[in-house]
């Protein structure tokens, strides 16, 4: 799931250190694909560091419980057939396009039908300290946490998860998270096909998209 999917599960918590545990470890993959940390085992002696390694054994559950439901593996897959077809030539693969255009047109629907507001989110963040964050890194084992500020500081400042918001912009924002493996990785052509397919599978899912995460509840609460 992407970061608003993530943050739905918790949105009604006044805990910021929690939330950021919920989407650091998306938040870490795009500031460095090569970081790879595994704090869900540790413990530590500060209760904010702790609730943000709380918060990212809970993206791991979550995550877990969306990629074996049998929603995420049926409309993945509807994606994916549709969409190939329009990126004919293109170096992404339609499997990985099926995946994270399914999560983006989820965040879109939070949005769009008023179960969370990006405003709330970005309030969380903003409320964390930065010397906690540092420390929760460090703690994890990540020696130089300067490429994360910097990811993250723009992350902050750029506000683009409000871009979510209007469904004609996520076969942009789909096209910006291929960007980070591919140069050009869709023709103008391409990038309008893919938007004609996104809004009309939104639409598809409309009425029933909450399932997956009343699914996902379900399983939390056990």
């Amino acid at each position: 799931m992407n970061f608003l999917s993530h943050f739905y599960f918790d949105r009604d918590t006044d805990n910021c250190y929690l939330i950021l545990g919920t989407v650091l470890p998306d938040l870490l993959k795009n500031a460095d694909k090569t970081i790879v940390l595994h704090p869900e085992k540790l413990h530590h002696t500060d209760n904010e560091v702790n609730s943000i390694i709380n918060g990212w054994k809970k993206h791991l559950e979550v995550d877990r419980y969306f990629h074996s439901s049998d929603f995420f593996l049926t409309h993945s897959h509807q994606l994916k057939k549709l969409l190939a077809p329009a990126i004919e030539g293109s170096p992404v693969k339609p499997f990985f396009l099926g995946h994270i255009a399914l999560e983006l047109i989820l965040d879109n629907l939070l949005l769009t039908t008023n179960k969370i507001t990006v405003d709330s989110f970005y309030k969380h963040l903003e409320g964390c300290e930065t010397n906690l964050i540092d420390e929760f890194l460090i703690f994890s084992g990540l020696s130089g946490t300067s490429v994360f500020f910097k990811f993250y500081d723009d992350f902050k400042r750029s506000r683009y998860l409000y871009s979510y918001a209007d469904t004609k912009e996520i076969a942009y924002a789909l096209k910006r998270i291929c960007m980070r493996v591919w140069n050009n990785p869709f023709t103008p052509a391409q990038e309008a096909d893919m938007n004609g397919i996104l809004t009309d599978y939104r639409a598809r899912l409309y009425d029933n998209f909450m399932s997956i995460f009343d699914e996902i509840e379900d399983k939390l609460s056990l």
